[in-house]
């Protein structure tokens, strides 16, 4: 991307460079990568503070190179060398495109694709998580390294997966704050490798911050939507992921997002912004949604000029506008009195140091390992082995009618692939997807298995808005020995900016479905590719339907993995992260940001923790060709608290739940200082089945009373474990009373309530009691 530095560049032209422009030809890669560069300019010298240097570099700045610098397009400065830089490249689950610091035009052509969040997410696996950052990060720096790509990347996308339509969902890694937290941390840790130090290889950057989750629906738009969020929803579910990304990743860039928060822009939330720094110490660069500045004053009219919105959102704490609003603006925002230069060098003081902690500037960053890597260490079969294994254990059995799959020692001679997806490895990524290095699709990948393997697409496209393609489909399915059907949704139904209006298949996908498997020798194979949920209450209830597959968007991969599983080489083990919902949930208005339920308007709620309605499949839910059976080995059955530390709370009607505890109030603890209350629960895992498989464990919780506007339960750990068949194996699962099981009330403020509460582990639960 940069031109290497001249070897030797000479003191003598580092003292110059003050004086004499530099062409963008010729800038240097590393400004301070010459003899005599430290002594010239103080943001060269690596044995001073961080903060010094950035000090040392902003005060070289005119004004007018300040304003240049805070875009994320920032221009060259030739007389300090200093080479212009693009902020924003994307890597979600590989390296993509859709950022102009990614790009595929030379050395690199392709990079892996890993399956999309939502299925690596489905795996509940913390160590692939990590390690699947990782590999996506050497890519990354392989091709910074190559002039490919930059070093500051915004990903992950860590917004809860809060309504089953919204079209961005599928880059998310569900609803669960617990899990989404957890993937958070272990993305952030393994992209940016952080040296102990503060040095960084990459930066991660956590998204969209925050309570954003709907692209366009019924009016609403994502530019101009005020999300009317309550304190106790924001403590409790959509503030935990980037507190968590922050304090414990150590992230070092935070995206504020499109929206309005309680009618504030996302951008100009000072309190929040604020928030991240000072109460969770986060250290980095915050930068705008691409356009989100633009929009305060263009489309949501919030700001009275372009002049005001950049006074809005640099006072509040933003650092960089992902855009060219700032470039244009804000030198007259400084000429009315709305900012002053020093409002300018702090976002710069927070930019500068995350490019320093990346050692853009250094010499000494040659000597680092992953200064080396290069087009050989992208598209490597370890990386490929590795998105294997993450689509292996994130794809997802959801029915297997007597046992039909695996078809392993099943004569098969035959086999139809029907559906516009069968044969298309463009589907198989989702959004932000990259170019694949060696794509296999599902037809490719059942071919491996059976030579005889026939395609027909069945309809037109993924929309499927007409029959045309039927009667083929149907002789073809007819005449075949078993039948694989693959349905489901594509970037034309979600996808950024697009949010669905139906969580049934759709056009006519049903009832392809439905006219196929009732045609065929055997039951059919229902493979669903897409990464929001989808209604097929059909399929569960039609024994014509023998299994059925959710594979996500699976990625470069997707074809082989579908093929092992399918004849027994894999056995299953994903678990659903979101909750899938029948169809009459698009009554409810996608634009309600309510998490708990309402009786009085018949508001059902919102995720496993609130929701009050009927489902299609549960969160968690997933099944394996084994199965598993649980015993508590060890658990307490009682926490007792000391009485100075407890912050005693009387609810003033004692309803009747509270004598069953035998407790004259209900008292609820400041969780301030219950670190104390640290636990684990020890587990067994019986293998009943007759296959070696992999098994996550859910533990949940809830509190024996049901109290109203408290979740129905909620997820405090998981643990994925691998048990042979007819043997038993243990895990143990570490709880944090203060962090798990504390709860947000009206006020936002987290309690941890006293009384029996109840671990779940599916149907086998354990009692114990929290008390003074």
């Amino acid at each position: 991307m940069f031109d290497e530095i001249p070897k030797p560049l000479g003191s003598l032209l580092c003292l110059l460079l003050l004086l004499i422009p530099l062409s963008s030809s010729t800038l240097p890669n590393r400004p301070c990568a010459s003899s005599g560069a430290a002594n010239a300019f103080p943001f060269c010298n690596s044995s001073l503070p961080l903060l010094t240097r950035a000090e040392s570099l902003v005060s070289l700045l005119t004004l007018d190179e300040k304003i240049k610098q805070l875009s994320n397009t920032a221009d060259a400065v030739p007389r300090l060398g200093l080479p212009a830089y693009e902020w924003w490249s994307e890597a979600l689950h590989g390296l993509c495109t859709n950022g102009p610091g990614v790009l595929f035009n030379g050395s690199i052509r392709a990079a892996t694709v890993f399956p999309q969040v939502i299925l690596t997410a489905a795996s509940f696996n913390r160590t692939l998580w990590r390690e699947v950052a990782r590999a996506i990060a050497e890519e990354a720096r392989a091709m910074h390294n190559v002039g490919q790509a930059g070093l500051t990347f915004w990903a992950p996308n860590i917004n809860i997966f809060r309504d089953p339509r919204w079209g961005r969902g599928q880059e998310t890694p569900g609803e669960d704050p617990l899990t989404v937290s957890t993937f958070a941390v272990e993305y952030v840790k393994g992209f940016q490798h952080e040296d102990g130090n503060g040095g960084l290889m990459l930066s991660a950057c956590c998204k969209h911050f925050t309570a954003y989750d709907l692209e366009k629906w019924n009016g609403s738009a994502r530019y101009t939507f005020n999300a009317k969020v309550t304190e106790q929803d924001m403590e409790d579910t959509f503030q935990p992921p980037f507190k968590s990304c922050i304090t414990e990743g150590h992230a070092s860039c935070l995206m504020c997002a499109h929206n309005q928060v309680n009618g504030i822009p996302s951008c100009a939330r000072e309190d929040l912004l604020n928030q991240a720094r000072n109460d969770w110490g986060f250290e980095g660069y915050i930068t705008s949604d691409c356009d989100a500045v633009a929009i305060i004053y263009e489309n949501q009219t919030y700001s009275s000029s372009p002049e005001e919105s950049i006074a809005d959102v640099l006072k509040a704490g933003m650092d960089i506008n992902c855009g060219t609003y700032l470039l244009r603006h804000t030198k007259s925002a400084i000429e009315k009195g709305k900012i002053e230069e020093k409002d300018i060098n702090r976002a710069l003081l927070n930019l500068f140091t995350v490019q320093l902690r990346l050692g853009r500037f250094d010499a000494e960053q040659n000597n680092q390992w992953f200064n080396h890597l290069g087009h050989t260490d992208v598209c490597t079969e370890n990386h490929r082995n590795l998105a294997l294994e993450a689509t292996r254990q994130g794809l997802v059995l959801l029915k297997n009618e007597n046992e039909f799959l695996p078809l392993k020692g099943q004569k098969v001679e035959s086999i139809a692939v029907i559906g516009p997806a069968g044969n298309d490895t463009d589907i198989l990524g989702g959004d932000y997807t990259g170019i694949p290095c060696r794509p296999v699709s599902i037809l490719e990948g059942i071919q491996d298995y059976i030579e005889n393997t026939i395609y027909v697409p069945g309809c037109q496209n993924v929309s499927c808005n007409s029959t045309f393609g039927f009667d083929l489909a149907t002789d073809i399915a007819r005449n075949s020995d078993y039948v694989i059907v693959v349905a489901g949704l594509s970037l034309t139904e979600e996808t950024e900016d697009l949010d669905r209006v139906s969580l049934l298949l759709p056009g006519k996908q049903m009832e392809l479905v439905n006219t196929i498997s009732g045609v065929t020798k055997r039951p059919i194979v229902l493979l669903l590719i897409g990464g929001g949920p989808i209604d097929v209450s059909f399929a569960k209830e039609n024994k014509d339907i023998g299994g059925i597959i959710w594979i996500g968007y699976p990625g470069e991969v997707g074809g082989q993995v579908l093929a092992e599983v399918l004849f027994g080489d894999y056995n299953p083990d994903g678990r659903l992260p979101i909750t899938w919902y029948p169809e009459s949930f698009t009554n409810v208005p996608m634009s309600d940001m309510n998490m708990r339920p309402d009786p009085s308007r018949s508001y059902p709620g919102r995720t496993y923790r609130f929701y009050t309605g009927e489902t299609v499949y549960k969160f968690g839910y997933g099944l394996s060709y084994s199965n598993f059976s649980y015993k508590f080995l060890s658990a307490p059955d009682k926490l007792i608290l000391s009485l100075p530390s407890i912050e005693l709370f009387h609810i003033s009607k004692i309803p009747d739940y509270v004598r069953t505890d035998g407790l004259d109030h209900v008292y609820i603890k400041d969780i301030s200082s219950c670190q104390d209350l640290k636990f684990s629960v020890r587990v067994s895992v019986f293998n009943h089945g007759g296959m070696n498989g992999a098994h996550t464990v859910l533990l949940f919780v809830r509190h024996r009373s049901n109290l109203t506007d408290y979740p129905v339960k909620q997820l405090i750990g998981f643990e994925r474990v691998h048990t042979n068949y007819g043997e038993t194996t243990e895990v143990e699962i570490f709880v944090d009373p203060c962090k798990h099981i504390s709860v947000a009330n009206k006020q936002g403020k987290r309690r941890l309530l006293l009384g029996a509460h109840v671990l779940m582990l599916e149907d086998l639960e354990h009692e114990f009691y929290i008390q003074a």
